[in-house]
This record gives structure tokens, sequence and C-alpha cells, in this order.
């Protein structure tokens, strides 16, 4: 049987054999029905791209109803378990996972790359005391493109690689300098003798100390965390990579336009969504009312369900056992018990369970956020120090692709037709 897809068009009796290649059809051989041979064409019509692919990718793989996730075929589960981020970084964009010598040779690359111009200092005080810590974050991402204006050279290779070293590099500085700014706390520099996670911890919470050294379960924490966040297809901040990345803007315009998409509460806000409801169920034993006013649709689940994972988010269950190995350090967040509640109740709950609503990632992170004291604006930069690596490997994909052109989505127009001016004296 032909991999082909026959439609029939009513208006005119005319049938049209359209080619299917990877389950899909492709949208321009659409543009061959028509009534009359001056029509336009056929479009699709899809707000928010929910069943429209705007890319081909070898990069991560999901399968919402079964709860998989994987990145280059490995199961997040297992890297979240024995890799490290920089690793995960090296997999995501170069497509393997390094050897010793070669994750040697980047984490080296990396950490002589951590500081920033003294001029970004300058910058960044600029700003309110207190600004919004992503505002500032996205901002001082986009800055970085003055700094380096060899990087507008997206079609070299080695140029390429060389932005991508920079911004994994000094996103974490960035993210830490914002933070502090926020916090009225003079900036603490990149330390190279310390791990990824460890020495953004170190920009983060060290205060005068010399030889400060990050608690290993908190800066491992961070690793998982930045490693579950690395990825997740072509999401809303993914897309805006892609999108603005192939006019062939420098990666810096297009990963702060990308953090930019992040910043959105439907987005990487939403943990912070969580934490307002929790806060707001009070305690444990008001979970079931709180479970019927969600019922009667006089309040929102958040954390819960996802446009892509009809089933458990995997990295929901990672984070949850992590949640557990952070507050034995920080101590137990008071709003875990209502967490944990509200999940045994709505994972037994038929309402729930026809609806496929089950936790996502967003569910825990915030309550380790919270136990290690961020302030809940900082969330969604965290967020973005993780997601960077993946932004950038979809990135250099798009660059590589060569069916791929410049975004430029159609549109259905239902305006008015055309018109004369009137002269403002006559209206």
């Amino acid at each position: 049987m032909a991999d082909t897809l026959t439609v029939t068009d009513n208006r005119t009796g005319k049938s049209y054999e359209l080619p299917i290649s990877h389950g899909t059809v492709n949208a321009m051989d659409f543009r061959q029905i028509k009534v009359t041979d001056d029509e336009f064409g056929m479009m699709v019509y899809d707000p928010g791209y929910k069943n429209t692919a705007s890319c081909k990718s070898r990069i991560t793989f999901i399968d919402g109803e079964k709860g998989i996730l994987r990145y280059r075929g490995y199961p997040i589960e297992q890297l979240a378990e024995r890799a490290t981020f920089l690793e995960v970084a090296q997999l995501l964009i170069n497509g393997e996972l390094p050897t010793r010598e070669q994750h040697e040779k980047f984490v080296e690359e990396v950490t002589v790359h951590t500081f920033v111009h003294e001029n970004m200092k300058s910058f960044l005080e600029g700003f309110r005391y207190d600004a919004n810590p992503m505002s500032m974050f996205i901002s001082s991402v986009a800055a970085l493109s003055s700094f380096y204006p060899e990087a507008k050279d997206v079609l070299d290779e080695e140029c390429r690689r060389a932005q991508m070293i920079r911004l994994i590099a000094k996103v974490p500085t960035l993210a830490a300098f914002a933070y502090r700014h926020s916090q009225g706390l003079p900036y603490v520099y990149p330390r190279n003798d310390l791990s990824y996670s460890g020495n953004f911890l170190a920009m983060i919470f060290n205060i005068n100390q010399p030889n400060y050294q990050p608690h290993p379960t908190l800066e491992r924490a961070f690793d998982v965390l930045f490693t579950l966040h690395a990825d997740h297809e072509q999401n809303c901040s993914t897309s805006t990579m892609r999108a603005v990345g192939s006019s062939q803007v420098d990666p810096y315009s297009a990963l702060a336009a990308a953090a930019a998409a992040l910043y959105g509460p439907l987005h990487g806000g939403a943990n912070r969504m969580v934490l307002y409801m929790l806060e707001e169920i009070g305690s444990k034993d008001k979970v079931p009312e709180f479970i019927k006013k969600v019922k009667n649709r006089e309040a929102l689940l958040m954390g819960f369900g996802h446009r892509v994972y009809k089933n458990y988010d995997p990295r929901a269950r990672i984070i949850k056992k992590l949640a557990h190995e952070v507050f034995e350090i920080t101590g137990v967040n008071p709003l875990l018990d209502i967490a944990l509640e509200l999940e045994r109740i709505a994972l037994e709950d038929e309402f729930f369970v026809k609806r496929k609503l089950y936790p996502n990632v967003d569910f825990y992170s915030g309550l380790i956020y919270q136990a290690m004291k961020f302030p809940i604006d900082f969330y969604p930069v965290l967020f973005a120090i993780g997601r960077t690596v993946g932004w950038l490997a979809q990135w250099r994909e798009m660059l590589l692709d060569k069916e791929q052109k410049i975004a430029r989505p159609r549109q259905i127009y239902l305006g008015e037709g055309a018109r004369d001016y009137v002269p403002l004296e006559e209206r």
C-alpha cells in the first residue's frame, strides 16, 4: 500500500493524492487544492501549533502517552542518575556522549569562559534595586552580542561552537549576578576550581568565604535539575529560539528571545503557580476542599497535566525523589505535606485519572527552590540555565537543516475588504 493520503475536495469533487513521510503530510502539498486557479490554495489552520511539526529533529524524543523522555535516545532517568550536566550538554549538542578526553577538554573550555566583561557589571547596576531577575537575565544575555560582534557569522562552524561554549559558560554567571543584584549583595566572581553547578552555587550563596564549598548534595541536585530542564522538544521557548534564529541573527539575541518566552507564567513561571496554589490551600486537611473546588471549576490545579504528557511526567518522578534528598540538608519544606496529599488524592480520583492529569516537572521543582531560599521570581532564571543547552542544540540543528527557511507563518485574514480613505475633516 502506497504511503499517500487521498483528499477529496467536496466543493469541486476533485481528488488529490498527497505523499506521507514520517507520518506527516507536507503542508505545502495542500496548496494545490483550489476551487479556481487564481486562488492562493488550501492552508492548514493550527493555533498554538497543537498538531503541526515545524521541523525534523534528532535531539529529544517524547512519548506523552507512555511518559517517556529521551535525549538522543538515552532515557532521562539514566542521564539524571549517572551523567553530569556538562556530559548531557555535549550529548545534546554533538549527538553522542563524549569520551573522557573530549569531556575533559569541554569542561576546561567552559570553565575558562565563565567570566564576563567588567562592563556587564555596570550594565546590571543600571537596573533598579527591585528589578525582576529574569528581566535582568534576558537583557544581559542580549547585551553579550555587543561584546562578540563576530557571533553574527552563524554559518561558520568554528565561530558557532565558540559562541555556544561562551553561552553555556556565562549564563550561570549572569544569572548569579542578577540574583546578587536583586538581593543587594556584591557580585561574586566565578571559580575555576569548582564544578559547573558548584560554581553557580558559590556565586549565589558565598558571603565573604574565600574557601566556600557548596554542599555536595545540593551541588548534585542542581546538576540533576539542569539536566531535567535541558531540553523538551519544540516547546514555546525552543520554538522561539528556532524562529528567531532562522533569521540568522547571532545566538545571544536568539537566546534572549527564547528566555523572554520562558519568562511567561504558562512556561517558565509554572512552578511559581504551584507554590501559590499550595500556600493558598494552607494545610493538608484542606486538600479535599480544594479538590472539590477544582472539580467545580472554582480553582485551578497547578503542576498537573501537560500539553504533551498524558501520563506521569518522568521528570516529576526524579524531582520528587530529589526533593527528599535536598530536604535532608535544608529541612523539610512545610508545603511538602500538602503537595504529597494533593498528589495522592488526585492520582486516585477518577475525575483526574479520566482526564490523564498527572504531576509534571513543575509540581516539585518549586518546593526544592523554595527550600534552598531562592526567591520565587528567580525560578525562571534557574530554568533558563539548564535550558540554554537545549536551545543551543536546537539552534545549531536548525541552521544545519537545509530544509529550514526563515520562519514566516501564514494567517487567515478576517478583516475588512478594500476601502477608500476618507479625509479627517469628513469623518
